[in-house]
């Protein structure tokens, strides 16, 4: 391409950019000059959202299949020489594209895209970069069309949703009609790519937004519905999965769907657990990131030689289930390597979602499980395919802990009524155990790792990020069991305590006694020789290291306890420390200066990218170049700007004449072209200073 091809093509593009910007603009004014009523811009906004969100769902199922044929069909003929073989190496290739595709341009495209929405919904007021629907969808559809194993519904939920939010912003609507434009967006997205318009308006209200109001529920319904029809009218009225009628053949195995629920839970936990697992790992690889999903993808396709079953989203396998075509034995392998390549694709940086590939589990561990109990008792269960059929919406609430809408998204996904009453059992209960089991889903776990924990779609308390290690007193003051009662009033007098944990005589955790236990003693007793351990309380409640301050807060509250005695989980009798209300009050402190850096990166990482820059955060070193010298006198770039310094517990806002000093930890703004250059001025420790 010439040149002045390349202007032209720019100029184009910065033309039409500047023409929708008007034209937005232009509708912007208008609304506001006709002050349309609320509930007029509520259900057009909702309506272009549905429309927007049905024909992506169709761009991205048609792209899927466009890069799944050009990737296992017509690359065949390309590496026909390595025979079968060449289906490792088609994952692996397509990992080298998403990689640095995703990194480069937008790297909340990464992983499967909802905990990207409800941070953008909880945090953000629902404001998403439009890019992402660009890159999302290229990414997630070259990473399931060669062979990625990821669902759909992840991305179309994020593209749905960052095109409500682009609409939103462009109008320049208030975070809270924002907010309810990424949930129509994500509604209709489930509802187009599953034909499932209740679950999708379920699925927006329970995961996304996490409330239930007339007013969003009114606006998520027209989106769903919308993007719904559109969705038929191209591609067919027909349900997800075409599988046969089933029903229970006796009350009696009710009792075999209730173990299947609990079958479930620990599938959807094990499921977590080895997706961010995985994760740590691919983090851990001092790799560039746009490598890692290429050897993630490297493992998928090493798996997918063996079972390629597992490749992409799976729904033939699922059928194949649901219609009693594959053994006990099949289904078995096919849920261990599906959790397995799930995990490598998403864990390595991989673009996809998750829900499917949490359905093919569950219909997998339902069919091994039906198997089963259809061949000991065959008189009073149905065939596999309907335990399979339970299992998808057990082991997907189990992972996601949406059991409402994965009751309904299966109902309207099979059109099947007769098996409701097993499906709502398994999966309350997978639910449920799950919960014990893990407190975090999914979905919410790649957020909690950020310190990001919601409630009902918001983030809550602070407070959660701190656990009890942190703030609790360690190596307390304590008394013996066999201290007397004078003793004891000496001890309270002597340290002000309001209680002590009381040790026997070989160290280990005996009770605790209160300066009420004692003032209670002395007055029955005036005169008695009592000891600690005949007024003191021996069943107590504890509390451990690594719980969260929050959860023994309401502990304490529930009780009206002032201090709790910290235990070892492997050893109860074993004294860590203790805990006390003005340990607390210390945990919030800590808990808002959290709050406050996490705000602060995520504000400063929006900057750089919108400016093209970064900021450099460094420590002065004693042979630093910039040790002992004032700022102006250091040769730094035009386009770098000194931010702040921070010395010891003070922060500094430099002038020109501040003198830096070893151990100062400088924040810098830098253009992107100079970090290298700044990092060696301001540590020495740098490669070396970047070339002009």
């Amino acid at each position: 391409m010439s040149r002045t091809t390349g202007y032209s093509d720019i100029s184009a593009r910065r033309a039409l950019s500047v023409l929708v910007e008007r034209w937005i603009a232009s509708i912007s004014v208008g609304l506001d000059r006709l002050q349309p009523p609320e509930a007029t811009i509520l259900i057009g906004t909702a309506l272009i959202v549905g429309i927007g969100a049905g024909f992506g769902a169709i761009l991205f199922r048609w792209l899927i299949n466009f890069f799944t044929t050009l990737a296992f069909d017509q690359s065949q003929r390309v590496f026909g020489s390595f025979g079968h073989y060449y289906v490792i190496l088609i994952p692996a290739i397509g990992g080298m594209i998403v990689g640095p595709l995703v990194y480069y341009f937008a790297r909340e495209a990464k992983g499967h895209g909802v905990p990207e929405v409800m941070e953008a919904v909880a945090l953000r007021g629902g404001r998403i970069r439009p890019v992402v629907v660009v890159i999302k969808a290229l990414a997630s559809s070259i990473c399931i069309g060669t062979g990625g194993s990821a669902g759909r519904e992840g991305p179309i939920v994020q593209i749905g949703s960052a095109l409500g939010s682009t609409i939103g912003q462009a109008l320049r609507m208030s975070e809270d009609r924002v907010r309810m434009l990424v949930a129509c967006g994500a509604g209709g997205g489930i509802a187009a790519t599953f034909n499932a318009p209740v679950a999708g308006v379920l699925f927006a209200l329970e995961i996304i937004l996490g409330e239930f109001t007339v007013r969003n529920f009114s606006a998520v319904v027209v989106a769903s519905v919308t993007a719904s029809v559109i969705a038929r009218i191209f591609l067919g009225n027909t349900p997800a999965f075409a599988v046969p009628p089933y029903a229970m053949k006796s009350p009696w195995e009710l009792l075999f769907y209730v173990i299947l629920g609990f079958l479930a839970a620990p599938v959807g936990v094990a499921f977590i657990k080895l997706l961010y697992g995985l994760e740590d790992v691919f983090d851990a690889l001092d790799l560039p990131e746009y490598v890692k999903p290429a050897i993630g993808g490297l493992g998928v396709g090493i798996l997918g030689f063996f079972a390629p079953q597992i490749f992409g989203v799976g729904y033939e396998t699922i059928e194949a289930v649901l219609r009693n075509e594959i053994v006990l034995t099949t289904a078995l392998a096919l849920l261990v390597a599906k959790v397995l390549a799930t995990s490598l694709t998403l864990g390595s940086g991989g673009s996809g979602g998750v829900f499917a590939p949490s359905l093919f589990m569950g219909a997998m561990l339902g069919g091994t499980f039906g198997a089963l109990v259809h061949w000991l008792f065959p008189a009073i269960t149905a065939t596999p395919g309907a335990y399979g059929l339970v299992g998808m919406a057990a082991v997907f609430a189990a992972g996601a802990r949406a059991p409402i809408t994965a009751i309904i998204i299966l109902f309207e996904m099979t059109g099947d009524y007769r098996i409701i009453l097993p499906l709502m059992l398994s999966t309350v209960i997978a639910t449920l155990l799950a919960q014990h089991l893990e407190h975090e889903s999914i979905y919410t776990m790649k957020l909690t790792r950020r310190g990001i924990r919601l409630w009902y779609g918001r983030d809550i308390d602070i407070m959660q990020g701190i656990t009890v290690a942190e703030v609790m007193t360690s190596n307390p003051d304590t008394v013996s069991a066999d201290m007397t009662i004078s003793e004891l009033a000496d001890a309270f007098a002597r340290t002000h305590h309001h209680g002590f944990p009381v040790l026997d005589k070989d160290g280990k955790l005996y009770g605790i006694v209160t300066l009420q236990d004692f003032e209670r003693a002395t007055t029955a007793h005036p005169s008695s020789d009592l000891k600690v351990r005949d007024i003191c309380t021996r069943e107590i409640i504890v509390a451990y290291p690594d719980e969260p301050v929050w959860v023994v807060l309401k502990r304490m509250g529930v009780r009206d306890i002032g201090r709790l005695p910290v235990v070892a989980r492997d050893d109860p009798k074993r004294l860590l420390g203790m805990v006390r209300r003005g340990d607390i009050i210390r945990a919030y402190n800590i808990a808002i200066s959290r709050r406050l850096e996490l705000q602060h990166r995520m504000d400063r990482l929006r900057l750089g990218n919108v400016t093209g820059t970064q900021f450099v955060e460094t420590e002065v070193t004693p042979s630093s170049p910039a040790a002992g010298r004032q700022i102006r006198e250091l040769s730094l770039p035009y386009e770098c700007v000194i931010v702040s310094v921070r010395r010891g517990r003070g922060l500094i806002i430099p002038h020109g004449d501040t003198v830096l000093q070893p151990g100062d930890r400088v924040t810098a703004l830098v253009d992107t072209k100079y970090v290298d250059r700044v990092k060696h001025l301001l540590s020495g420790n740098a490669t070396g200073p970047a070339k002009d």
